[in-house]
């Protein structure tokens, strides 16, 4: 999913500054949480982006992804392995025919 010479370029940059000693699950969390709420920023009182301004949509989107690899990376799992477990358990509790057209979250 995410090449790895990407990871290697966030890990290299992480490792460059010796902020490694930083990075425990909780501070990620944190970061990741953080993050995602500049993202929703740019989007508030509107469905787009503030002054028209998608270089920043990016740019925090960016840095969600980012502290998101950081952390699995810090955990040791595999971003496809984790991502196509849970595709399988949201078809599951989402199949098509009772969810097509409806957002009604499952019991």
């Amino acid at each position: 999913m995410i090449p790895e010479d990407t990871i290697n370029e966030i890990r290299q940059f992480i490792t460059d500054r010796d902020w490694r000693r930083f990075h425990t699950p909780g501070n990620m969390a944190k970061s990741i949480s953080i993050e995602a709420a500049e993202l929703l920023e740019c989007f508030q009182w509107s469905d787009e982006p503030r002054d028209g301004d998608w270089e920043h949509v990016h740019e925090e989107l960016a840095d969600v992804m980012i502290y998101c690899i950081q952390m699995a990376d810090l955990l040791g799992v595999d971003l496809d392995e984790i991502i196509h477990s849970k595709m399988e358990k949201n078809a599951k509790r989402y199949p098509v025919e009772l969810s097509k057209e409806s957002s009604a979250k499952a019991e």
